[in-house]
Parts: structure tokens; C-alpha cells; sequence
């Protein structure tokens, strides 16, 4: 580290965990309150220092010095809750605020010093500020470095410019916040910052380590580190109020498009474009409505309205979805619309592809598709993603159309574009199979029974969707060897195989095969004779967890009649859990 420390204002609220559950909680801060954790007190109210009590007591001990005393346990989610609007309200006054902890914020003193007319006036600004937004009580330091200026805070002070070392040389090494070096360096005679500091720093650096070293800077007044400030979000909603209740779908229509424009454009202000939008409606009757649509690529201003349209129809319309229910129809009509960009990203952040990417029958049938998921809801309309897994179950996975297409377990890295042929490609599910006439009632893919709609995923099993690249992950132990099969059973059937001699065909906890597999019978149907066999693949899965451990070993099998399975032994008992094609 080098250079000189910066100048930093820093805004502390004392006893901000009792203060925090007062607001968030409702527990007077005026009374006797200590905020406890691990059983010890980390923050009480000035009431409770009264009768005596101080930081680093235990529950008991504090309890008997104040009978009367309200406990809180700690909860850091409240604190950051609750300091929230605080770090609001002096980002209203200045620029750049870093929040150092629940309770303390700093920021670079030389700009508000300016503006301000001077540090003091920037400091009482501040603070006034922050009182009457927020009715909070709180105390502004500036010094040379945030830890000069987090201690000067404590004690509502401006040290002067190139004067924080001395500021800091008559404080106790406590107050480093390092109880363990704090201690070691009293037991060792050296009670204050100066003294430390006054310490070579290469000795102190191979007696107490690295971060030995970093407080010793600090001591020193070298606290050089930059304001790792904080950037105020953009309000990127936009809401339309109407006088007249909106109840026709052309004057919906309209109504999106207007709304749709406003939010294009101001996203497209901060270079940004929208991949996951929001739409909020409120009726005349005070009814909410809320629907998410989420989108692959970039949402363009006609996307955006098309999208909005579509949802105003289908709440305004009540149409009848699929089985004959009906969605509720709104008491009254509509009296405010609000667009909610809840994802986006920079628009140079996704890139078409030069082909098959784009397209008018594409485009037509995402917008049919969308349309059906904005009447009957998001996840009526799924997609398959394949990924990674160890059996063919687990490889698959149904996403509603339009989210983001990642595999849910990572997968193996992609075949170049000469490798892949046609025979080792995923089948559809849905394509006929001649093994089918070996296992009745097998025709379907997994969840085919479901109410859903289906969408194939038209392009490389293991590319990014949108993307336009293949991406590479490390591949999964113990999967079985390509080709994938056709049909993946919903259940799988149980089977009985043996070897020549008739008696049945047995694997060992060692991976021994007891014969050659020659027989194979499907549940009630007639033997098949075994033509071709290969295997075993172990697999040993979740160990760590009896409740889902599993245990078993796989086998490709091919049939006399021209049938290829995949079948799998578990616990003595052989299964048919995939078709070939």
C-alpha cells in the first residue's frame, strides 16, 4: 500500500443494534436493553449502562446488575434493514457512501467540504439531516482514514489535517478491535497506538503476522485505503396512472405500448436492456395483480408491449384456459399500470447468432408460445435443458420457456462439430422406438402425463441457449458411455436376467459378474434371448446421507429381436431404466 490517506467523513449511530430493534422490532431504546449474542452483550442502551453494564457481559451477570433488563438477540439481516434508510438519506447530501457496518457509513470529506462551506458545516449538515429524515441521533468525525475517522466520530470530532497521528498515538490499542492482539500487546507493555506504532514494522510483521501488520498501519495513522463507495441504484420503473378505469383490451393495448416506449427508453438511458420484466396492475377496487415474464435474450420496446398487451388481455379477458377453468376476471378496471425491469444487463451483453438464431417462424412461434404462457401462467409452457447426471433421469430437466437454459448440474464439454453424428444425438422422446413392443405401455418420456406443453429444445444439447457459444464443464464420474437412450422410463420396470445354465445372473459387492447374461424377461412378458452385453458401470451415490444413498450397477443389453436396454441392479434386483433406439 502507498500513499496518503484520504480525508473521510464518517457518520456513526450509537447503539445501533438497540436502535435497529426499536424500528424494526418495536423495543423501546429508552429502556434498560442489551442486544446479546453467543450469550455475551455486544450493544446496550444508555439506560443499561447506567446500572452497569458494559459490552462483553454475560446474560446472567448483566441480568443480575439490572433485574428489569429487556434481552434482544442479535440479528445482523435487522441491522442492515434498519440502516438502510439512513445510508438513503445521507446519499441525498452527498455522493459515494460506503457503509462500513450497520450503524457506521463514510465518505470522501473533500467534496461535501466544499459545497458545504467547510468540514464542519458538511459534518452538521450531515447529521441535521439524517435526524430529521430518519429521527435518528447520530455523530460525524472526519480524519485522515477511515479507522482516524471512525474513532474521531466517537467523539463528534474534526481532527486536523496532517494531525491524525497524533490524534491517534494516546488511544489504547483496544480500540484496534483485535481483542486477541489487543491483549497479547498489554501482556507485552505496549498500552497505547503510539507505542505500537512506534514498533519496526518488519518485526512486527514476523512476531504478529499479516494482519498484525495491517493494524500496525492503522496505529500509525497509514490507513490509505480507498472508499469502496457505493453506487445509488437507478429508479428504473415507470407507472401510468389513468382517471378513467381501463377495462377494454384496445385501450389496454394502447396503454402498453405508451408504458413500453417510456420504459425502452429509459433503460436504454443507462445502456441498459431488460431480460426479465414485471407487470403490476391496480384496480379500481384496490385488487393487485402481478405477473413475471422472463425472456432468453434482450426484450426490445415491441417485445415489452407485446408482452404487456398480452397480459392486460388475459387479465382483462378472463380467457378460458385448457380443462375449462377460468382465471378471475378483475372486479373493476384498471387504474394503474407499473413495468418493473427486474433483470437486466448491459446491451452489449448478449449477441445473436449469424444464424438460427432469428427468424420470422422463430419469432411467430415465441410469441404464440408466450402468448399461452401469459393466459394459463409461466410454467404451462417448459422446455427441456440437458446437463449433467449420472443416468439418463438425471440429465434432463423442464424449464418454462423463456428463462435462461442453463443445465442444472454441469455437464461434460461439447463434441466438436465433426465428432457429432446423428446416431449419438438425443432422441426425442416422443420418436417411436422398435424396443417399445418389448415393454408395453412405453411410448412417452417422462411427465408426459403432465398438463404442460413441451417445447423440443431445437438446438445443441449442451449450448447455451442464446448464447451462440458452447460451453465446457468438467465431466460426471461414473455416467454410463454414449449413445443416450431414446425412452427414459418414468418408473422403472422390474426384470429377471440369466446366464445359459437358467440360474440367475448375480452381481457382487466387488463388481464380479457370476455369468454371462443370456435370458432377459420384462415383468410378465416371454424371454428374450441376450445377443450382446457390456458393463458393469458402479455407481455409489450420496454415501454421506443413509436416508439417499444409492447403490447400483448398470448394463447395456442388446435382444435377439434387435431391442437395446439399459438396465440397472440394485439391491439384489434388476431393472429396466431406459430404451435404446
Amino acid at each position: 500500500m502507498s500513499g496518503e490517506p484520504q480525508r473521510t467523513l464518517l457518520l456513526w449511530c450509537p447503539d445501533w443494534p438497540v436502535l435497529a430493534a426499536e424500528i424494526v422490532d418495536g423495543v423501546p431504546a429508552t429502556d434498560p436493553v442489551v442486544v446479546l449474542h453467543a450469550n455475551r452483550v455486544i450493544a446496550c442502551s444508555e439506560r443499561a449502562r447506567a446500572e452497569g453494564i458494559r459490552r462483553g457481559l454475560r446474560r446472567r451477570e448483566a441480568q443480575g446488575r439490572c433485574p428489569h433488563l429487556t434481552v434482544v438477540d442479535h440479528d445482523p439481516g435487522r441491522d442492515v434493514r434498519a440502516f438502510e434508510p439512513v445510508v438513503a438519506a445521507v446519499e441525498e447530501v452527498v455522493a459515494g457512501v460506503e457503509v462500513i457496518r450497520p450503524g457506521a457509513c463514510a465518505t470522501a470529506a473533500r467534496g461535501p467540504s466544499r459545497y458545504l462551506g467547510g468540514e464542519e458545516a458538511a459534518a452538521e449538515r450531515i447529521v441535521e439531516h439524517v435526524a430529521q429524515s430518519c429521527a435518528v441521533e447520530s455523530q460525524a468525525g472526519i480524519a485522515d482514514g477511515v479507522f482516524a475517522a471512525g474513532l474521531a466520530a466517537r467523539e463528534g470530532r474534526i481532527v486536523t489535517p496532517g494531525g491524525t497521528r497524533e490524534f491517534l498515538a494516546a488511544r489504547p490499542v483496544e480500540a484496534l478491535g483485535r481483542p486477541a492482539l489487543a491483549d497479547l500487546l498489554r501482556r507485552l507493555g505496549v498500552r497505547t497506538l503510539g507505542e505500537f506504532a512506534a514498533l519496526p514494522a518488519g518485526d512486527v510483521l514476523a512476531r504478529f503476522g499479516f494482519d498484525g501488520a495491517l493494524a500496525h498501519r492503522l496505529a500509525g495513522g497509514r490507513d490509505d485505503r480507498p472508499l469502496a463507495v457505493r453506487q445509488p441504484p437507478a429508479d428504473l420503473t415507470v407507472t401510468a396512472d389513468y382517471d378513467e378505469p381501463v377495462d377494454r383490451v384496445d385501450a389496454a393495448a394502447f396503454a402498453a405500448r405508451m408504458l413500453a416506449e417510456r420504459l425502452h427508453e429509459r433503460l436504454a438511458g443507462y445502456g441498459l436492456a431488460c431480460t426479465r420484466l414485471g407487470i403490476e396492475a391496480v384496480t379500481a377496487h384496490g385488487q393487485e395483480l402481478h405477473r413475471v415474464w422472463r425472456h432468453d435474450g434482450l426484450l426490445t420496446a415491441a417485445a415489452i408491449a407485446d408482452r404487456v398487451r398480452w397480459q392486460l388481455d388475459g387479465w382483462l379477458s378472463g380467457s378460458n384456459g385448457r380443462g375449462g377453468t377460468r382465471p378471475a376476471r378483475p372486479t373493476a378496471g384498471i387504474v394503474r399500470l407499473r413495468l418493473v425491469p427486474d433483470g437486466v444487463l448491459a446491451q452489449a451483453g448478449l449477441q445473436p447468432g449469424l444464424w438460427g438464431e432469428t427468424g420470422e417462424e422463430r419469432e411467430r412461434a415465441h410469441r404464440a408460445l408466450s402468448r399461452v404462457q401469459g393466459i394459463l401462467g409461466p410454467e404451462a409452457v417448459v422446455t427441456a435443458v440437458l446437463g449433467g447426471g449420472r443416468s439418463p433421469a438425471d440429465q434432463v430437466r423442464l424449464v418454462p420457456w423463456g428463462d435462461e437454459r442453463a443445465p442444472a448440474r454441469p455437464g461434460p464439454p461439447p463434441l466438436p462439430p465433426a465428432a457429432a453424428s446423428p446416431s449419438r444425438a438425443p432422441v426425442p422422446a416422443a420418436s417411436p422406438s422398435p424396443a417399445a413392443s418389448l415393454v408395453p405401455g412405453v411410448g412417452a418420456a417422462p411427465g408426459a402425463a403432465s398438463a404442460s406443453v413441451v417445447v423440443p429444445a431445437g438446438g445443441g444439447a449442451r449450448r447455451r441457449a442464446g448464447r451462440g457459444r458452447a460451453v465446457a464443464e468438467p465431466p460426471w464420474p461414473g455416467r454410463i458411455p454414449p449413445p443416450s437412450p431414446a425412452v427414459v422410463l418414468p418408473t422403472p420396470l422390474p426384470a429377471d436376467v440369466r446366464d445359459a445354465a437358467g440360474e440367475p445372473v448375480v452381481v457382487s459387492a466387488r463388481l464380479a459378474v457370476s455369468a454371462a447374461p443370456a435370458r432377459l424377461t420384462v415383468g410378465d412378458g416371454r424371454p428374450a434371448e441376450i445377443t450382446g452385453w457390456a458393463g458393469p458401470w458402479p455407481v455409489d451415490e450420496r454415501w454421506w446421507a443413509p436416508a439417499e444413498a444409492r447403490r447400483r450397477a448398470r448394463f447395456q443389453v442388446s435382444l435377439a429381436d434387435g431391442a437395446a436396454l439399459l438396465l440397472a441392479v440394485e439391491g439384489g434386483m434388476w431393472l429396466v431404466e431406459a430404451i435404446y433406439d
